[in-house]
């Protein structure tokens, strides 16, 4: 295979332990992840959340153990669920110590170990309720992702803690996978319907040197959608009959990603989830490659997906049906599915992608994912999830239309299918590492995200700290505090974000070139010492988003952002029909900080011009004169804390006369 070029010298995240997030937007978010929503999960976990839907994850461990009587409950990748939160717990525990959460995840790293089989197997589904029947349905069972994302969990609690039993446990287990799929004869020639475990052995790999578990991804990586077609063959070997009826209609190749061999797919198609977490894996098989072929499929992948099929949110998979891409500018607003762990995924390939290419456009998308399509998924509590993120909702109209089915007006306190609950508290309590990046062999440190915050980096024996301070994101100022033990040589980059239209930036008071840049980050080469500062100006003014033209949801529409966050209308502050609304040319925005309001947010306030109907015209559905138009204030809230009032209307885009 063709090699990277070495100006492609990729970087790599800086680790979670040399990051304290100190930041007056995110540090209550993270604290709430970790004295809320981890014990709430817990709780969910083991069906002690009132009125929530039962999950029954660990009874299944349970009874897989040997340890319980009863049948198997939940969905057959329940496991996952588990898997994620304890993904969570290490992260929070590379943060800091807390003995009483370690020692439950402990114990129920002791409860895996037992429902482990002899031959290193670990799934509860197969192992209660359908024995003798292990790797029968890749296609639809999730075997391998369930194992993927309790590969990711060992490799964090790992990381976090320094005790090696579960991930002992999951190699064991990966070696046990390793038997079963392969090219050689008596090997399956097969891969999991839901990508997952190609990524994860990528981080088992990591973690344990094991070269064997590398292979093992490059293998499910590059077999996926070959002929014959490997669920063909397995559906064969069960006898399964043809499906009856639109209803039952058997999902296509590309529900699945395996329409193609990877290397051939140009297009982001089905499952978004599936989609995003399947090309996480093979933009880091290209970095452990160093395979440019793999990263020019990526690179084409991913410019149909942010250029053609993803919101103004950076939520991504338009569609209900199947949670799936679509074709390019089908981004209906009310029917929009962008589910929570879409969202999500596209951070984690935005973040791999960013590691090999060191271009902005990376960091942009998965800042603008972080702060709306992501965070809109939890409550301000932390005790209540979105799985579907829609950018309009007129909740009278739900239950009538059955395309709404599955759009809530309010966060749920669990899920049946409780994928996005879990994802969402892993990733915020991993958001350290997606702060910064180094090139140790270049001796340069890039800043992506703008992130109150404390680093501790080795940069050729020297021990750096960078402090950064900010008020972002509700305002561009920024400063980078340097502290060295002795003058040392290296590179600062800071992006200038593709938001932001007018950017300062300055060393000790001395102004910077932000005309010189590469890839969209200034890059600063000098000889630092304690004391330095760099400082950083975003202009950051109210922007009228239009939608390119093809999208046809948003013809004669504008969205507002103003830095990296999106703003919506909610019908608590602007009453009832908000598609009446209609901004007039030249719409103006005032912006204030409530520190009252959804715990501290910028409040975006302006007038627009609402229909007037006059009372001789009150009970006419129709007419052949216009209404007039009276003016009407317009306050705006951040996309992400919508649905945390009194339920009502709400929408992002807006009719503009301008």
């Amino acid at each position: 295979m063709s090699k990277l070029e070495k100006r492609t010298q990729p970087l790599k995240a800086v680790a979670l332990k040399q990051v304290s997030i100190q930041d007056a937007f995110w540090s209550s978010r993270e604290k709430n992840v970790i004295e809320t929503v981890v014990p709430y999960q817990w709780q969910a976990l083991n069906d002690e959340i009132p009125g929530a839907e039962p999950s029954h994850t660990i009874e299944n461990f349970r009874l897989a153990a040997g340890e319980a009587e009863g049948d198997y409950y939940g969905m057959v990748f329940q496991d996952s669920d588990l898997g994620k939160w304890l993904e969570t717990v290490g992260f929070v525990l590379c943060r800091r110590r807390d003995p009483q959460l370690e020692q439950i995840a402990d114990e129920v790293i002791d409860l895996l170990e037992r429902a482990q089989q002899p031959d290193g197997y670990l799934n509860t589904y197969y192992t209660v309720k359908e024995p003798g029947k292990r790797w029968s349905n890749l296609r639809d069972n999730h075997e391998l992702y369930c194992a993927g994302h309790l590969m990711e969990a060992a490799v964090a609690y790992f990381e976090a803690t320094g005790k090696r039993k579960f991930l002992d446990i999951m190699s064991r287990y990966a070696d046990y996978i390793g038997t079963v799929f392969g090219g050689e004869p008596g090997q399956k020639r097969g891969y999991d319907g839901h990508p997952e475990v190609e990524l994860a052995l990528v981080k088992l790999y990591q973690a344990t040197g094991e070269r064997k578990y590398l292979e093992l991804s490059q293998f499910f990586v590059e077999e996926r959608g070959q002929q014959p077609h490997f669920f063909d063959l397995e559906a064969a070997e069960r006898n399964e009959r043809p499906p009856a009826g639109r209803k039952n209609k058997k999902r296509e190749y590309d529900y699945f990603q395996a329409h193609l061999p990877v290397r051939e797919q140009t297009t982001a198609e089905g499952h978004a989830v599936r989609a995003v977490y399947l090309y996480s894996a093979m933009a880091d098989l290209a970095v452990e490659g160093g395979d440019t072929a793999l990263l020019e499929a990526c690179r084409k992948l991913w410019n149909d997906v942010v250029r053609t099929k993803m919101y103004v949110t950076g939520g991504i998979g338009s569609s209900e049906y199947e949670e799936r891409f679509t074709v390019p500018f089908d981004l209906p607003n009310d029917r929009a599915y962008t589910e929570t762990c879409a969202a999500i995924g596209l951070m984690f390939w935005a973040q791999r992608m960013l590691q090999i290419e060191k271009r902005r456009e990376y960091a942009d998308v998965m800042e603008l994912a972080l702060y709306n399509g992501v965070l809109s998924g939890i409550s301000l509590d932390g005790k209540s999830y979105f799985y579907v993120n829609p950018l309009e909702v007129w909740p009278s109209t739900a239950n009538f239309r059955h395309d709404m089915s599955t759009v809530k007006v309010t966060r749920q306190p669990w899920f049946g299918c409780a994928c996005c609950p879990p994802n969402i508290a892993r990733l915020i309590a991993s958001l350290g590492q997606y702060i910064y990046s180094a090139n140790p062999a270049e001796r340069e440190l890039y800043v992506h995200l703008y992130i109150g915050s404390k680093l501790e980096l080795d940069i050729e024996g020297q021990a750096v700290q960078v402090t950064q301070q900010s008020n972002y994101p509700w305002n561009g100022e920024v400063s980078l505090d340097v502290k060295v033990p002795q003058p040392a040589e290296f590179t600062i980059a800071v992006r200038i974000p593709g938001w932001c239209n007018g950017a300062s930036v300055s060393v000790n008071g001395q102004h910077v070139d932000v005309a010189d840049q590469e890839g969209g980050y200034v890059k600063i080469r000098r000889t630092w010492e304690t004391g330095d500062r760099v400082e950083l100006s975003l202009d950051m003014p109210v922007e009228l988003v239009r939608a390119h033209p093809n999208v046809r949801e948003n013809a004669g529409k504008v969205a507002l952002q103003r830095g990296p966050v999106v703003f919506c209308l909610e019908e608590e502050d602007n009453g009832a029909n908000l598609q009446d609304i209609v901004l007039p040319e030249g719409a103006k925005f005032d912006v204030h900080f409530d520190e009252h309001k959804f715990g501290g947010v910028s409040i975006l306030t302006g007038s627009g011009l609402r229909s007037e109907v006059p009372a001789e015209d009150k009970h006419r559905l129709y007419a052949t004169h216009g209404w007039s138009k009276v003016p009407a204030p317009i306050t705006a809230i951040p996309y992400f804390a919508w649905s945390n009032r009194t339920p009502g209307e709400m929408t992002v885009w807006i009719r503009s006369n301008g």
